[in-house]
């Protein structure tokens, strides 16, 4: 049964590349140029083929369909199978839009596998079917992991502008629901930045291994990947601590409010405590109490318990307390 390729690409080491039928990646030959398959893992078919037609080792089989799996790099004889990670900004509206996307790349062979076509492998079959593509296998890994990298480059910046925005909203608007908002945009930010480093740990474990294919050429190229992938991870260093600036700032801001409210609260209960207990002592029904047979008791009572709360006002603000 013919498996649900996601693509077929036949790149002419020239820069080009065009789509392959499947009667074409059948009767393939590594003379007609670098052969690029990309799979869905989910269809039954694809891992049917992957185990039993496409001549792979069952340990690269293995890591092809293993699900979940964490960015990695193993060498398997002449091959090098590569687990990386994208972002899929087609579809923001899902919960998880990093992309998980594994490759096993031979001298003349390239098969990947992911859940659909990421824009990182539309940009690349862009430029090889505008001729300006990569050249060689060494070639495409290497574009395909910078276009990759380019792409979370771009949600970096979204994070940047998030953040710009909570800040905003912290310092002009008030602080209605920005601790929720900031505890997730934070957990956003530690997921991403994990990402990012396994993604870098792969790219210089790939710089490490020593593959007959991969020309010190390519090897150039890729420190720059990685280096472009290290200024992402400081960028997003960067937003999470100003992330937890903003956090630290509302914390302080609703601290400062609370002990406003208790402070005043306080001041009542200073103000009325001895007040109280005046009217309750006045209040209890025993002979002996002051002005109890006076008509003009309760007046006088009255200015009594107005002097106290006068008193009691400049006590407080001779203390300061006020």
């Amino acid at each position: 049964m013919q498996p649900e390729y996601i693509h077929a690409t036949l790149l002419d080491r020239k820069g080009s590349g065009r789509e392959m039928t499947w009667l074409e990646v059948e009767g393939w030959h590594p003379g007609q140029g670098v052969m690029w398959l990309h799979f869905d893992h989910a269809e039954e078919a694809v891992v049917q083929w992957i185990s039993t037609a496409s001549g792979l080792a069952p340990i690269v089989v293995e890591a092809l369909l293993a699900r979940p799996i964490r960015p990695r790099t193993l060498a398997v004889g002449d091959g090098l199978f590569l687990a990386l990670c994208g972002v899929d900004p087609k579809h923001k509206s899902r919960r998880e839009d990093r992309v998980s996307i594994r490759v096993w790349v031979e001298e003349n062979r390239v098969i990947s596998i992911g859940k659909r076509r990421l824009l990182a492998e539309e940009d690349l079959i862009a430029r090889l079917e505008s001729g300006c593509g990569p050249q060689g296998t060494a070639a495409l890994v290497v574009s395909l992991a910078d276009l990759l990298v380019l792409r979370m480059s771009d949600r970096v910046e979204e994070f940047e502008e998030g953040v710009d925005d909570l800040e905003d909203r912290l310092l002009e608007r008030g602080m209605g629901g920005l601790g929720v908002n900031l505890v997730q945009f934070r957990k956003r930010t530690i997921a991403l930045r994990r990402y990012l480093c396994l993604q870098r740990e792969v790219l210089s474990r790939m710089q490490q291994e020593s593959v007959p294919w991969f020309d010190k050429e390519s090897h150039a190229l890729l420190g720059d990947v990685n280096e472009r992938l290290q200024r992402n991870i400081d960028d997003i260093d960067t937003v999470r601590e100003r992330a937890a600036i903003a956090q630290e700032e509302l914390l302080s801001r609703n601290s400062d409010q609370l002990n406003s409210r208790m402070y005043v609260l306080s001041i009542v209960a200073a103000v009325f405590l001895p007040l109280g207990f005046l009217t309750s002592l006045f209040g209890v029904n025993v002979g002996g109490i002051p002005w109890e047979e006076s008509a003009s008791g309760f007046i006088v009572f009255c200015i009594f318990l107005m002097v106290a709360f006068a008193g009691q006002i400049a006590f407080f603000r001779w203390k300061k307390w006020l």
